[in-house]
């Protein structure tokens, strides 16, 4: 039997990035993951802001940072629209796959071993350690770990089976459907286009991630509890759009996105939870790919210092939860107040806060800033029950 320090269960962005960092430190990794290909399929708009290159330590490779984002535009549901921009960039739309791989390479190149195809089908506590049974190209090979860490996705499976429930409930989830289009015709593609209103997105947004002056990510994010489909929104949506309607879909993705939920301790005897199996995300744009990478660099800190001591219970593990909280999950706790606030908000509610709201205000609620959207209510003296709405989640 293989034996090795970590086992990773999923090599998406969070997965991929605690075998590097692991590796790196000399602990030895191997990483598998169900799917044959890395980066594939891709299940999210691809866009990585500005700020976290430099939280994580990276520099962005034209290879996979194919578009450059000056700003964005926000629309209320009859058209009217902030936008928040600048001269420098503030963030790229990646080649989701190419990006993956990229990583891959690095974990690899620093000793971590890969495997794709390969499916973890069991996990036993042993001898102190995991024992994990895999399906290897139809042939099944058990390998042993000391830490296992779940990086499988929204439920994850790894993590339930070692203990910690990662189920989010219906309502702590959207569910999202994404065409990446070519042959469109847009307003602004330097800037990403977010389109809100109940009837064209309840609970959610569409939105425009481009990818060239002709090509796009074209999605949608609603609410789990809506009956009706994403696609079916989606496809709505579109069809009110003339630059949109007359163009090609030449990729389909789709998936459950967490938007709250997030679990206070992540961690067990053995076991470390990073990204959407987390709950990782933003709860407002339901971006994650950043927050999954931060908390496995802090992870791969939290388990390399374990692995040294040769200890590897709950007690030596949990200080990932604190130091992921003091780095950016106390602020999603902030930005799940403005979620909860903007899904109580009706198509007449946007519109007379896009009135009153200003872009800087919009960046402020943004990273969670609750006593700007308290301020922004004093404005707000000719629609009293947006003001009510406001108050009851940002006070």
């Amino acid at each position: 039997m293989q034996k090795y320090d970590v086992a990773i269960v999923g090599a998406g962005p969070g997965g991929l990035m605690a075998a590097w960092k692991l590796a790196e430190k000399g602990v030895s990794v191997i990483c598998f993951d169900k799917k044959q290909e890395i980066g594939v399929p891709v299940r999210c708009a691809e866009g990585l802001g500005g700020a976290a290159f430099e939280r994580l330590g990276i520099e962005p490779d034209p290879a996979w940072a194919t578009w450059e984002i000056k700003g964005a535009a926000l629309y209320s549901p009859s058209g009217k629209k902030i936008e928040v921009t600048s001269e420098e960039t503030m963030g790229v739309v990646l080649e989701r796959r190419i990006f993956e791989k990229w990583l891959a390479r690095k974990a690899a190149n620093a000793g971590a071993k890969i495997f794709v195809k390969n499916h973890v089908r069991g996990v036993e506590r042993k001898d102190k350690g995991v024992e994990l049974t895999v399906s290897q190209h139809g042939t099944e090979n058990k390998f042993f770990a000391n830490i296992v860490i779940a990086a499988d996705g929204v439920d994850s499976i790894i993590a339930r089976k070692m203990g910690i429930n990662t189920t989010g409930k219906l309502i702590d989830v959207d569910s999202g459907f994404q065409y990446e289009m070519a042959g469109i015709d847009f307003e602004g593609s330097d800037r990403i286009h977010l389109y809100f209103g109940n009837k064209i997105a309840p609970r959610g947004y569409c939105w425009i991630f481009p990818k060239g002056e002709h090509e796009a990510n074209v999605g949608i994010g609603i609410g789990g509890t809506i009956q009706e489909t994403a696609r079916e929104y989606l496809d709505k949506w579109i069809a009110s759009k003339e630059g949109l309607k007359k163009g090609s879909i030449i990729h389909v993705n789709s998936g459950a996105i967490p938007v709250g939920g997030f679990l206070e301790d992540m961690t067990a005897d053995n076991l470390v939870v990073v990204g959407d199996a987390a709950h990782q995300v933003n709860p407002v744009h339901g971006g994650g790919i950043a927050l999954a990478m931060q908390a496995a660099q802090i992870a791969a800190g939290v388990i390399a210092e374990a692995v040294e001591k040769k200890e590897y219970s709950h007690d030596a593990l949990k200080g990932y939860n604190k130091l992921w909280y003091d780095a950016k999950g106390n602020s999603l706790k902030k930005i799940l107040k403005i979620r909860h606030m903007l899904e109580e908000m009706d198509d007449k509610d946007f519109e007379s806060l896009v009135d009153k709201i200003t872009s800087e205000d919009v960046m402020k609620l943004a990273r969670g800033e609750l006593a700007t959207g308290v301020k922004v209510t004093a404005k707000l003296v000719t629609a009293p029950g947006l003001v009510k709405k406001m108050l009851k989640h940002l006070k």
